[in-house]
């Protein structure tokens, strides 16, 4: 048996090894840890170390742990502030479509065998939308609007009133020539319009209408905006 003894100012580390592991006693010295160890081969090493070295690890650990939370924390308020941010996106959106309110409401006082007709009295405008000058609605924004006319004619003559969308018709009032009394005659239609469509009223060549808004009139108004 071999014993060595390795001494630090008044403190003595004692070690007792076996004479047959023809091991080389090592000391390691650093500021703060004494380590003492034995190396029995190139590869294998035992060492013993001071308190101090197990109670530093246990701060880094301790440290790294507070980290991880932090990250955490860090990740959560990004997460927080990112649907903050769509909230109040969605309330921008809903606060323009507040505002984005569409309906008119036009009589006619004249007839014209040529459209679109002209408008001489304008019961309701709202949203700068409706032409009072052209008799043409133009969709603000895109949407789902809702549209009436009406008419009023005398029986003896022919009256044919078409609604259209952009060049297309999209509904017809007719009342033909008769020997009965002045007839009224009205229509109604959902409409999906993208913004910068034209709706409007055009009475077709040959025909008339009665001349008062009380009874020939044309209105509309946007029911619901797409998103």
């Amino acid at each position: 048996m071999v014993l060595a003894t390795v001494d630090r100012g008044t403190s003595s580390y004692i070690g007792l090894f076996s004479d047959t592991w023809q091991g080389i006693i090592k000391v390691i010295q650093q500021p703060s840890v004494l380590a003492f160890s034995v190396r029995l081969d190139a590869t294998d090493t035992i060492e013993t170390q001071s308190p101090s070295c197990v109670h530093t690890c246990n701060n880094a650990k301790e440290f790294d742990a507070m980290t991880e939370k932090i990250n955490s924390l860090k990740t959560k308020m990004m997460n927080i502030e990112n649907r903050l941010t769509g909230y109040e996106s969605r309330i921008l959106q809903l606060e323009q479509k507040e505002r984005n309110t569409v309906i008119f409401s036009a009589g006619i006082e004249g007839s014209s065998p040529l459209g679109p007709f002209n408008t001489d009295q304008t019961i309701i405008i709202s949203g700068n939308a409706y032409n009072k000058l052209t008799g043409i609605f133009t969709a603000p924004v895109s949407g789902v609007y809702f549209f009436t006319y009406f008419c009023h004619s005398g029986g003896g003559s022919t009256t044919s009133l078409h609604l259209y969308k952009n060049n297309e018709v999209i509904l017809e009032i007719h009342d033909h020539q008769s020997a009965d009394t002045a007839d009224n005659g009205g229509n109604a239609v959902f409409l999906q319009l993208q913004q910068g469509d034209t709706v409007y009223v055009r009475l077709k060549a040959n025909s008339h209408v009665y001349r008062a808004s009380t009874v020939t009139n044309f209105s509309g108004f946007l029911v619901k905006q797409n998103n």
